[in-house]
């Protein structure tokens, strides 16, 4: 079985994750898919986790259509184009997740996984949700930035990670109906929505629902 989990910038998924994986005692696929996205790109890890679940903006695409259709325009110094394919750092993406996934009992943390690996009919999908309010005041306390800075923050991630589901899987990111459970962190705390996935998962292998 594996589970994806996507999450609301600043609403505790990775945490949930962490806590899931380690009552099941499953691989938890977050940092590690980064990390290795970035060796096979031959990027570095802060440009991969920079660009995570981010579609190209239009200074991007832009830049990427000069490079095809006019070279001449693009990188003269040098003589060489910028790889600015993000289908490039996709494709290599998608290939991680299958790889990382292919045994099964593994947690992986966003990354489109939901839409990467929505024809494994053993995959629990879930999102992870949390109010405004509560998402910023986490992002304050996490990166020490003021209320103004972590909304937009939020604003900025989310809008990324939705555009990202969008252009290239004709995903609506918000839709709960690509997701098996959305919990939200506010209601149930981190501990309380790791529990309800654990328990979700012990019923379907017909073992005893045990708290976190």
């Amino acid at each position: 079985m594996i589970i994806t989990i996507s999450r609301q910038y600043a609403a505790g998924g990775s945490e949930v994750a962490r806590q899931v994986a380690g009552a099941l005692g499953w691989s938890l696929v977050d940092n590690q898919l980064i990390d290795e996205v970035a060796v096979r790109a031959g990027l570095s890890r802060e440009e991969v986790a920079e660009r995570e679940e981010r579609a190209p903006g239009f200074i991007e695409r832009l830049a990427r259509a000069l490079a095809t259709s006019a070279p001449e325009f693009v990188a003269p110094e040098s003589g060489t184009v910028p790889d600015l394919s993000e289908e490039h750092l996709l494709r290599i993406t998608e290939k991680v997740v299958a790889e990382l996934t292919e045994a099964g009992n593994v947690v992986v943390v966003g990354r489109a996984a939901p839409a990467v690996l929505a024809q494994r009919a053993d995959a629990l999908h879930l999102k992870i949700v949390a109010p405004r309010a509560d998402r910023i005041a986490r992002a304050m306390a996490r990166h020490g930035l003021d209320a103004k800075q972590a909304e937009k923050m939020l604003h900025d991630t989310d809008a990324n990670r939705g555009r990202y589901h969008q252009q290239y899987y004709g995903r609506d990111w918000d839709d709960p109906m690509n997701y098996h459970l959305v919990l939200n962190t506010a209601r149930l705390g981190i501990e309380g929505a790791a529990g309800v996935i654990v328990g979700v998962v012990r019923r379907s292998e017909g073992r005893p629902a045990e708290t976190v």
